[in-house]
């Protein structure tokens, strides 16, 4: 791989460049549409990633290419003018990293060539947008000798999602990539971002990634729509309650308080964030204690909700999710990701695994009238240079 992106790079830059970097795309193993309402997630980076060769400039051009996308060639633009830019496509996200980095005062005085080359499938939920940020930040932090931490890195990413993008994500995706550790998933608090890494150890069994090949381009879909639901039912609460987010809320005292919620939709929509947020607490309870009964029962009950309470699923992740949770060796199976296409995940025993791909794959054929891909997810470290690890 290394030998080949450098041959790559030098095809398309002309130059010859020695440094690589990687930064995982992320599954989310529990704990959807939390993140925004001060709730846990429960993420885990993973083997697949975007590779980046970087090298600087002697002037201020910066000049970037993806071999993902191809046809769009290199994208230049010059360090004096950082501005959004539709027309400047995927390279916004890299961009809006340097944008931002030295609008805080950090020094990035000469232009750079970065390649990129991702194989996190596009649109399919595992984050690609965000592993993008993160593989910036480490080339940008690398080749500048910045002194900056990883978590403040996690922070800008979002800050680049947000206010340059325009998406009004969480902070799970660019947290999962940048603090990701191997064999270990993250229990995040979105609200104080206290986080602890948890041992994912699956045993004989394996996260099985299931892509509906169906886009999800987040900035157009119904995100925003639910979180204003959301928000909505959280200021009805809190004319009873003294609380600053559904994260906050046992289920105990969200049924004890929920009939002053004005409508019915945004009773679903915030029991849906408050029965998430607590599973993903007996998720991390279950993995310690290496209940992989439990944990795939939480998987299935996740999926159920995020199905019928906060309607983020859709008729691919639907098809997918309940043909799986019917194979044999599954422990369970739930949509990952923001939803409305994407993927989902099942946990599976290896030895079925060819069977499981065969029969879930044969069903959604049938009844969505295209194939599916399954990836197997093995749970990596974070967003780094690569030193010949790989």
């Amino acid at each position: 791989m290394e030998n080949k992106l450098k041959s790559l790079f030098h095809s398309v830059f002309g130059t010859s460049a020695n440094d690589i970097y990687f930064a995982p795309g992320r599954i989310n193993l529990i704990g959807e549409h939390t993140d925004y309402n001060g709730g846990s997630v429960f993420p885990a980076a993973i083997t697949i990633g975007t590779y980046g060769v970087a090298k600087k400039r002697e002037d201020q051009l910066i000049r970037l290419y993806s071999e993902n996308f191809s046809d769009l060639g290199i994208i230049e633009f010059s360090l004096a003018d950082l501005t959004y830019r539709k027309e400047d496509d995927w390279t916004n996200y890299p961009k809006g990293m340097l944008h931002y980095l030295i609008e805080d005062g950090y020094s990035i005085d000469q232009g750079m060539d970065i390649l990129f080359y991702g194989n996190i499938p596009n649109g399919a939920g595992l984050s690609s947008s965000a592993s993008i940020e993160l593989l910036t930040g480490v080339i940008l932090q690398d080749l500048f000798d910045l002194n900056i931490q990883m978590l403040d890195l996690v922070l800008l990413g979002k800050r680049v999602e947000n206010q340059f993008i325009g998406v009004n994500s969480g902070i799970m995706d660019q947290f999962a990539i940048g603090m990701g550790k191997k064999d270990h998933a993250i229990l995040l608090d979105t609200n104080t971002l206290k986080y602890e890494l948890v041992p994912a150890v699956f045993g004989e069994h394996v996260i099985a990634i299931m892509n509906t090949n169906k886009r999800r381009e987040l900035a157009d879909s119904k995100y925003n729509e639910r979180r204003a639901e959301c928000e909505q039912a959280l200021k009805d609460l809190q004319t009873v309650l003294p609380i600053n987010s559904l994260g906050e809320l046992t289920e105990e005292q969200f049924e004890q308080h929920k009939q002053v919620i004005s409508d019915d939709t945004l009773i679903k929509r915030a029991k849906h964030a408050v029965t998430e947020n607590q599973r993903t607490i007996k998720a991390k309870k279950a993995l310690v204690e290496n209940d992989l009964q439990t944990f795939g029962q939480l998987l299935n009950a996740s999926h159920a909700s995020l199905k019928e309470d906060y309607e983020v699923t859709g008729v691919e992740l639907d098809t997918l999710v309940s043909a799986a949770q019917v194979q044999p060796g599954v422990l369970g199976a739930r949509m990952t990701g923001a939803g409305f296409g994407g993927c989902g995940i099942a946990l599976v025993k290896e030895t079925n695994l060819d069977e499981f791909i065969e029969q879930v794959g044969q069903t959604y054929q049938e009844e969505i009238g295209y194939s599916a891909d399954f990836y197997i997810a093995n749970i990596d470290d974070g967003a780094r240079k690569l030193y010949n690890e790989e």
